[in-house]
């Protein structure tokens, strides 16, 4: 389980985040929606430590982790996708894969396992990053956090700018985790596309959680919805 118990983080003396709190059970998948500026990337850096917290704590399986330096929160076990991928462009698909397996100490079957689940990276493992179609380069930003075996996965608007077939392959893969019992936290633009996938939502304002709501509700009832994404 992956849990932010009234932590407050910004850049700086421009804080963001007032204390946030929430929670995602493992085998859940729990998107966060609110307008831009909300601080829903903000609240994704400060579980992974890229911002430092002012306040509060984020605990994963009641273990915290606010004293880990960045680089020590993904061996921990939390898998994070940010927007933008961020991937190592110069390095090949095979070298990527490489970097996450070794981040925890993952081998060939776990190597074996992330190109199952998508089946073309086994395909450009020769070819650098940079030179992967959008939707490729989502697929091995996916495949990369997966070899840390997370307890949880943050993914950060993973299905901007793809087309729809690349879309239900990180849907699908998405869907797996959840039934493998890991946390899924899911920032997305795409409400529609949230509400078929998720099991809760909630809803971000000024920096904070001000409402949350089962998916199943919200799609019987987008009311709750557009209050806090509509123009």
């Amino acid at each position: 389980m992956l849990e932010l118990r009234g932590i407050g983080a910004g850049y700086g003396r421009a804080q963001v985040l007032r204390d946030m709190s929430l929670r995602v059970g493992s085998g859940e998948i729990l998107c966060l929606l609110g307008r831009n500026g909300a601080g829903k990337t903000t609240a994704m850096k400060a579980i992974m430590g890229l911002v430092p917290l002012m306040a509060g704590e984020v605990l994963l399986d009641g273990v915290s982790l606010g004293a880990l330096p960045p680089h020590e929160i993904p061996k921990a076990g939390i898998g994070y996708i940010p927007q933008g991928r961020r991937l190592f462009g110069e390095l090949t698909v095979a070298q990527n894969i490489e970097i996450g397996l070794m981040a925890r100490g993952e081998g060939r079957e776990m190597r074996e396992r992330v190109l199952g689940l998508f089946p073309r990276l086994r395909e450009r493992l020769g070819q650098r990053a940079n030179t992967l179609s959008g939707g490729e380069q989502q697929m091995l930003a996916t495949a990369r956090a997966l070899c840390l075996r997370p307890k949880a996965l943050l993914l950060d608007e993973p299905t901007e700018g793809l087309q729809p077939s690349m879309i239900e392959a990180i849907r699908v893969v998405v869907r797996q985790m959840r039934e493998e019992g890991v946390a899924v936290l899911l920032v997305e633009q795409r409400v529609d596309a949230v509400l078929d996938l998720a099991d809760r939502v909630a809803f971000m304002e000024n920096g904070r959680v001000v409402e949350e709501a089962a998916a199943e509700a919200l799609r019987a009832d987008h009311a709750i919805v557009d209050r806090y994404v509509g123009v």
